[in-house]
């Protein structure tokens, strides 16, 4: 007969593995890391329900998905269960037009202000922001301004979305490592986003001010999505790094997806600020306040949809 403790210990191994941090940095750095994204791409294009149904059991035991959300009930393979759309009105946007909204769902990193070109990837860990942005002289446009880094765990929606109504001149993408991206590995591997494989992503403002998107990919991640392109960027894409696209976008409009967790940097010009309620460790859904324009005269308390991310907390 099972006793309680044995039903719950699945559950206790779960919660407790975060917490051993040099176990849990082992088994997701100290590994070949490249290979298993690789790997990981290619398993989670199997296009079969029953594996796909044992993989999902199998990832449950270490994260609380939910799927509830999702337009599909049924899943062909890991890819689809990634990349899942929502069903209609599952994430509300701000419509006011001098509020920035979150891109995706997400854990806040570290935010605040840019400081002599200077950001935190975790405190006591700064990084330069040209390394970032790869030296691309956009980079020089954020100085003074803010940032927001934004976490998102792998059971959550990974799709992402623009933050306001905006012109997407081109996309430059940096290839690179794959390290994992969690807190644990972010106050020990320095310069970690500026490492890994990311792209870059302004954004014109019908006012003329730039912001970028910087997604930065984590192991596991195959690859990353853009709707503006025609083309997937991934560990083996040989280039061109630039890519003109040039496609307006509206406030709210899908622009691509990851197919894992991974990361996403925002980035607003001088005279931005960070909305009400957004600070390290804040949930956020997709649509939700993020940075204000310097022109906002408003309130902008988080939605009660932030509460709702508590329910699918990692």
């Amino acid at each position: 007969m099972k006793t309680p403790e044995a039903a719950a210990s699945p559950q206790r191994w779960r919660d407790r593995l975060p917490m051993q941090e040099d176990l849990n940095f082992l088994l997701t750095n100290r590994v070949p890391r490249m290979l298993l994204t690789r790997l990981m791409g290619r398993f989670s294009r199997i296009r079969s329900r029953w594996l796909t149904t044992l993989s999902v059991a199998v990832w449950r035991q270490f994260t609380p998905l939910d799927l509830s959300e999702a337009v599909e009930t049924r899943f062909d393979s890991l890819h689809a269960v990634f990349t899942r759309a929502l069903k209609p009105g599952a994430r509300p946007v701000d419509p006011h037009p001098e509020v920035l909204c979150s891109p995706c769902d997400a854990i806040v990193g570290a935010c605040g202000p840019v400081r002599d070109g200077q950001i935190l990837q975790a405190k006591g860990m700064p990084y330069a922001m040209a390394d970032l942005f790869g030296g691309d002289p956009l980079a020089n446009e954020f100085i003074g301004g803010s940032y927001v880094t934004l976490r998102l765990t792998s059971a959550m929606y990974h799709r992402f979305h623009a933050p306001a109504d905006a012109r997407l001149v081109d996309v430059t993408y940096i290839s690179g490592d794959t390290w994992n991206v969690n807190p644990i590995a972010l106050v020990r591997v320095e310069r970690l986003f500026c490492r890994n494989e990311r792209a870059v992503l302004p954004l014109t403002l019908p006012d003329g001010a730039c912001i970028a998107l910087v997604p930065v990919a984590a192991i596991l991640v195959a690859s990353l999505r853009l709707h503006a392109l025609d083309v997937r960027l991934h560990l083996k894409y040989r280039g061109p790094n630039r890519l003109p696209c040039d496609v307006p976008v509206r406030k709210g409009e899908e622009l691509g997806w990851f197919e894992h967790g991974s990361t996403i940097i925002v980035f607003a010009p001088p005279g931005f600020a960070l909305a009400t309620g957004v600070a390290t460790g804040t949930r956020l859904c997709m649509g939700q306040p993020l940075l204000l324009s310097p022109r906002y005269d408003g309130d902008t308390p988080l939605s009660s949809a932030a509460a709702s991310m508590d329910a699918h907390a990692p």
